[in-house]
């Protein structure tokens, strides 16, 4: 279980990385670059998780008719929770070690 959450922090700050080098300029290394990362990490996981409510939604109504699709929709929905999660604690870990740096 340790060796799946470390492999989930090093692809949380590697995805973290490139999300923050697709928003932002060359030059510009802002807070609002990394702010507009986050809103778009956690937008993407409220989308993936309305996605699989819906299919669920769909399963129990019967519209769908299969079952791997509501799987998938399940797994994207609690690797993209995972994810912000995982991206959450790092940046709280970072922040308190800016706190605990003394000037």
């Amino acid at each position: 279980m340790s060796a799946y959450i470390q492999s989930i922090d090093s692809i949380a700050a590697q995805k973290l990385a490139a999300t923050l080098e697709k928003t932002a300029d060359s030059n510009d290394r802002s807070f609002s670059a990394f702010f507009d990362s986050a809103v778009k990490l956690i937008t993407e996981t409220n989308d993936l998780q309305t996605a699989a409510n819906a299919e669920e939604l769909n399963m129990m109504l019967g519209y769908a008719e299969n079952a791997h699709d509501l799987s998938n929709a399940l797994t994207k929905a609690e690797l993209a929770i995972n994810y912000t999660v995982t991206i959450k604690n790092k940046i709280l870990e970072a922040y308190k070690e800016i706190m605990n740096i003394q000037i």
